[in-house]
């Protein structure tokens, strides 16, 4: 069996160095073009659905696909993972439908848009992590609001981002709080606000350090070295995508996503989960539209659909490789759930103590 959680693989992933891109899924053609990426190049794979994917795609029919491609690609560690859970609820029936890891968004208040206070957070992330870690599965946490430091918001993603403007502060993740916030809450990765915001339009110029604030990453990593780091809106809404979908009738005004070698700085300083999801529907979408122009008599959705799987299948390898992902899928070896719940009971899976290779 292929499935790993998030903790397991963020561990391996920190002992080697390299990062893992976190691709969000909604329909079979974008399960099967990351695994055959992700087998093509020997990469371990995060797969994610948010609220709004488990809705469209419905939960029973998820599962049976995250089933069949882990049939399919036996050899690849597969992690499936709840995309910005919003209450214990949705947490728990994840983890009912075969997600080895969450995500506890406690950083905004359950209707997904109102931003939280900090005590609420841990409040509700802790007990989400005591009772994913109680049957094995890992908890990513989320500290700072996500949102765009150049007007003070956030951006809407399945339903999901703060409304209205927040302060600076709100955006920026305060490291000392970090430090707090990981100790109370236990959880095995953080997400954190630096800038990055969800959707195409991130920033309206190449960003640099005043609305792309990679500091933060440096000085959270300074201050705790064994926690796993996670960059949320880290798509880079690369050009050639953007003007291709705009060659062939989209109307995509300019904009700028998160440059590559941003996230590998971050990478080498605890980044170990980078969240991936407009660059994929970006992907597809060109390669619908290039059909529908250059073959306007077409209806049959499989001469669509193949073009843009193939798209996302380059994508996500480019993923894999820039991020030094690829190369490391044979060298894990997977523990089931109840191995792993065991080392949560024995106290060997303390983000404070170390990589789980270290403790356990």
């Amino acid at each position: 069996m292929a499935r790993i959680t998030l903790r397991q693989l963020l561990d391996h992933a920190a002992e080697r160095g390299y990062g893992v891109p976190a691709f969000n899924i909604n329909n079979m053609e974008q399960g099967l073009a990351i695994m055959e990426a992700a087998a093509a190049c020997d990469a371990p794979v995060i797969i994610q659905a948010s609220r709004g994917a488990r809705s469209y795609a419905n939960d029973i029919m998820l599962a049976k696909m995250i089933d069949a491609l882990e049939e399919m690609y036996p050899q690849i560690p597969l992690c499936l993972h709840l995309d910005h859970g919003n209450e214990e609820a949705t947490c728990a029936t994840a983890i009912r439908y075969g997600f080895t890891s969450v995500m506890m968004d406690g950083s905004l208040k359950a209707d997904a848009k109102t931003a939280a206070d900090y005590d609420d957070n841990v409040d509700i992330t802790r007990r989400v992590a005591d009772m994913a870690h109680w049957v094995g599965a890992s908890v990513e946490g989320e500290l700072g609001v996500l949102g765009s430091l150049e007007h003070g918001g956030g951006e809407q993603e399945d339903g999901h981002g703060v409304e209205g403007t927040v302060s600076h502060d709100q955006l920026l993740t305060d490291p000392d709080q970090a430090v707090d916030f990981v100790r109370a809450t236990k959880v095995d990765a953080l997400a954190i606000a630096m800038g990055t915001s969800h959707g195409a339009y991130k920033f309206t110029r190449k960003p640099d350090g005043e609305i792309l604030a990679m500091r933060v990453v440096e000085e959270i990593h300074a201050r705790l070295p064994n926690t796993h780091l996670v960059m949320h809106g880290s798509s880079s809404v690369p050009q050639p995508l953007q003007d291709m979908f705009n060659q062939y009738g989209g109307e995509m005004p300019q904009t700028w996503g998160v440059p590559v070698e941003e996230i590998v700085r971050g990478i080498k300083h605890g980044v170990r989960k980078v969240n991936i999801d407009t660059d994929c529907r970006l992907a597809m979408a060109a390669a619908f539209r290039k059909v529908a122009t250059q073959s306007k008599s077409e209806f049959d959705p499989r001469k669509f659909l193949k073009p843009a799987m193939d798209a996302l299948r380059e994508l996500c390898r480019d993923r894999f490789e820039q991020f030094g992902t690829a190369g490391n899928a044979a060298k894990i070896k997977v523990v089931a759930l109840p191995e792993m719940a065991r080392r949560y009971r024995a106290g060997a899976l303390d983000p404070q103590i170390g990589k789980m290779t270290q403790a356990a």
